[in-house]
């Protein structure tokens, strides 16, 4: 893993450095964009002849995909495709995405959140990739332009990934769970850098179409740290960016359903680090999610990865 090398650089001194962009190019850490990093205008003006797909990989998701689209398409002047994947959803996921203007991708069968991600990429054609999730209360028309922000600022991004305050409950802060206590320990353990992203398993993500060419997604819930960790080996550390999206409300899951999300973060991250995970490891997820032919398993995955 020599393309981890540990930093003893912390984040406020990570802050500092990042805000030179020529001082990146060798950067033991992600480039971090604070909220007063981003304009608008700066945006529109480098997007130039750059071409855009905002994909939303949805499931069962009619009551809040309306209101993610009505945003992104308050500033359709920076999006060329836009696109909503409904992963088998047997609601009005794709009638409501139809009606507001998406392209709709009807997938046959449930698949999983990475496979519908690769069924929207399949689909277009442009050159940067922007994912949301569809589950949403509060998606903001800065999303996608704060998430393409770097990778229109420097071509030596290639992933950036939003961060944001994720409420619990009635409580300020204390969501994103496995985030907190199995994806960023692992990355901060094993992946040196990594543990800067705050939010790694975090859908708003913008990618460029050519990082992908050497790089599979994978078709579960683990497919945003594994992008994350198969982006830097190919690329470096210094390829990644996160940026501030203020505050992001969805459906807060009880604890029970967080184990099977767990045990494929942790798959995807051990397996990165050339471990070889017990085949138990295997067996427990699929006693917990199932299979594609059991009706209560897809009821399951369709909670759990959106």
């Amino acid at each position: 893993m020599s393309q981890f090398l540990p930093s003893a650089i912390s984040l406020s001194s990570a802050r500092h450095v990042t805000r030179s962009l020529n001082g990146m190019v060798n950067s033991k850490v992600p480039w971090t964009l604070a909220s007063e990093d981003f304009t608008l205008e700066r945006v529109a003006a480098l997007k130039g002849d750059a071409t855009v797909a905002v994909i939303i990989p949805a499931k069962n998701e009619a009551a809040t995909i309306g209101s993610v689209l009505e945003s992104v398409l308050v500033h359709d002047q920076l999006i060329d495709e836009l696109i909503v994947v409904s992963d088998h959803s047997d609601d009005d996921t794709a009638i409501v995405a139809d009606h507001h203007g998406a392209r709709v991708v009807r997938l046959e069968r449930s698949t999983g959140k990475g496979a519908a991600m690769s069924a929207g990429v399949a689909s277009s054609t442009s050159a940067i990739l922007a994912f949301l999730d569809a589950d949403v209360l509060n998606t903001t028309p800065d999303y996608v332009a704060r998430l393409i922000q770097p990778l229109l600022e420097r071509p030596a991004t290639q992933l950036v990934k939003g961060f944001y305050e994720r409420p619990l409950h009635n409580m300020p802060t204390g969501g994103g769970r496995v985030n907190e206590l199995t994806a960023r320990p692992i990355l901060s353990l094993l992946f040196p850098g990594l543990g800067e992203i705050r939010q790694p398993l975090a859908g708003e993500t913008a990618v460029r179409r050519s990082a992908l060419e050497s790089i599979t997604l994978e078709p579960d819930y683990s497919v945003e740290i594994a992008l994350l960790i198969d982006v830097a080996q190919r690329f470096g550390v210094h390829a990644l960016a996160q940026v501030d999206l203020g505050i992001r409300r969805h459906r807060n899951r009880p604890l029970e359903d967080l184990r099977p999300m767990a045990v494929e973060v942790l798959r995807a991250a051990l397996e990165r680090y050339k471990v070889d995970v017990p085949n138990e490891a295997s067996e427990l997820l699929d006693a917990r999610v199932g299979t594609e032919d059991d009706d209560d398993a897809v009821t399951r995955r369709a909670r759990d990865w959106t």
